[in-house]
């Protein structure tokens, strides 16, 4: 069945820039800023699938955690 949509996780790195995961999928990812890392998870995407089963949309889901003091 071909999926419409592919949904990655993101997160920020402590280096700086993301590292993103797909959900449901063994696709892995990362880029340096928030541009090369659009860039980088469509080319990932078109890595793993073939024209066939290519997933219409790629959505970039960024979780930030945060830290505070009571």
């Amino acid at each position: 069945m071909k999926a419409t949509e592919i949904i990655f996780e993101v997160t920020e790195t402590v280096e700086g820039g993301y590292d993103a995961r797909a959900l449901g999928h063994s696709i892995f990812t990362q880029g340096e800023d928030w541009n090369d890392l659009k860039a980088m998870a469509r080319d990932a995407v078109r890595c793993h699938f073939d024209d066939e089963n290519m997933p219409r949309v790629i959505r970039l889901h960024l979780i930030r955690e945060e830290a505070i003091a009571v």
